[in-house]
């Protein structure tokens, strides 16, 4: 179980990380540009496209789960269909985004209280960046299609080549053309398109040589789409909930001032890094666990959930060692500016144990999206947001200061924790009988 788990976590791993990476390059480059505004508006910006992407991230996770499950059933009909089912949802989900554009942006920068300046140039970089619609949801929906089928190879080679791309066209877009924050834009937009059109033909080298009839009514079959729609409504919830705690952790940055919104960026990219590394594991639980729920091997089930546990805790503990020996020097490669990297030392306790503590909701969270008991990773979520996140911040803010957005988001990141491993009883062990597995 051991080499199945590594086999699917590592190219996971590495796809994954590369994601906060490009997130890391991009303040590191913007972060040494003259003004720390565009630093601000890069960082709001992309708390924007979180909600507006992350909210259809559900075409990622919930294709893994219902995919694996067929895989496991062996029923390659079904696999099909679901990705024609999930491109389609994807397409209408991009041309709702592009005709709401205008009304978005204005109720974000509404609610969000930034710098003129910061706000300025966030209206340049979504005006951008919102066409790249179709290619992201695109990559979500066979991405997720990729994995349900165990092949997380695929979904590396995507994700490594998007960002290395994206990498590449920023640094010549600001450094060559002396754009700012519209370089940043322009190279997600490009690329974004490039890596969609690579996942397409990787596709049809592999899977589309056997020729597999779907016809419409398949796509529409009621008692399909009551399930896959109601999968991904809990997985929507729940990423409406983590996408509001990341919105209100940056818009009460921004209210801090543009140095304060500088430094927990960069410490939110540091936080991101090591949150994608443990999220290997969690995609080879989604899988794992998916695949052998199909098959109906409990036992097999069982033992790929303890494994991938295991795992995700150990690469947790290190993320929490070698950040707590490196916070200074990593913050340092971000930016170049004296009071920024003071501002966020201040906090880097919060950043050292995050790894740790993190580490289990998210392995939690990749078996239960594999098992498609997503009801509970969407109270769970409910409970963490609503009962503890922003109460906790309003509770410590006048005692804590600057420390009180990290102490909210620790704790939110306890409660989901906790809150997932008492439900595991009765969705998981009792409800697929893997105690006697």
């Amino acid at each position: 179980m051991n080499k199945r788990v590594l086999a699917l976590a590592i190219p996971n791993i590495i796809s994954n990380i590369s994601v906060p990476l490009l997130g890391a390059v991009d303040t590191a480059v913007i972060g040494h540009l003259e003004h720390v505004y565009y630093l601000g508006a890069i960082a709001v910006g992309s708390i924007i496209f979180d909600f507006i992407f992350w909210g259809f991230g559900f075409l990622r996770m919930g294709t893994t789960g219902l995919v694996a499950q067929a895989y496991g059933e062996n029923n390659a009909h079904k696999t099909r269909v679901i990705l024609y089912r999930v491109l389609l949802v994807a397409g209408v989900g991009a041309t709702a985004i592009m005709l709401l554009q205008y009304p978005i942006i204005e109720l974000a920068l509404k609610i969000i209280d930034a710098s003129p300046e910061v706000e300025q140039f966030t209206r340049v970089y979504y005006q951008i960046r919102i066409f790249s619609a179709p290619a992201t949801l695109g990559l979500f929906a066979i991405n997720g299609w990729f994995l349900g089928m165990q092949n997380a190879r695929y979904p590396m080679v995507i994700t490594i080549f998007l960002n290395i791309l994206n990498v590449a066209a920023n640094l010549i877009f600001v450094f060559k053309f002396n754009m700012t924050v519209d370089g940043v834009a322009w190279g997600s937009l490009i690329s974004s398109y490039i890596a969609l059109a690579l996942a397409f033909t990787l596709y049809k080298f592999k899977y589309d040589k056997v020729k597999i009839q779907i016809a419409w009514n398949d796509l529409i079959e009621l008692s399909e789409l009551k399930k896959f729609f109601t999968v991904n409504r809990d997985i929507f919830i729940r990423t409406l909930c983590l996408i509001f705690s990341y919105a209100f952790f940056t818009a009460t940055s921004a209210k801090l001032g543009d140095t304060w919104l500088a430094a927990n960026t960069i410490l939110l990219q540091l936080w991101y890094i090591s949150s994608y590394a443990v999220d290997g594991f969690a995609y080879a639980a989604e899988s794992l666990v998916g695949r052998y729920l199909g098959a109906r091997d409990f036992k097999q089930m069982r033992k790929a959930i303890w494994v991938c546990m295991f795992w995700g805790l150990a690469f947790g503990a290190f993320g929490t060692m070698m950040y707590g020996i490196f916070d200074r020097e990593l913050i340092a490669i971000f930016t170049d500016k004296p009071k920024v990297i003071e501002a966020a030392m201040v906090v880097a306790i919060w950043l050292i144990v995050a790894p740790i503590i993190n580490s289990i909701c998210f392995i939690w969270d990749g078996v239960y999206i594999g098992a498609t008991a997503t009801s509970a990773m969407r109270n769970s979520m409910l409970i963490a947001t609503i009962l503890f996140f922003a109460p906790v911040y309003y509770i410590v803010e006048p005692y804590t200061g600057y420390h009180a957005l990290w102490i909210a988001m620790t704790s939110f990141m306890v409660v989901r924790g906790v809150t997932l491993t008492l439900f595991a009883k009765k969705e998981l062990f009792d409800a697929f009988n893997l105690k006697g597995a």
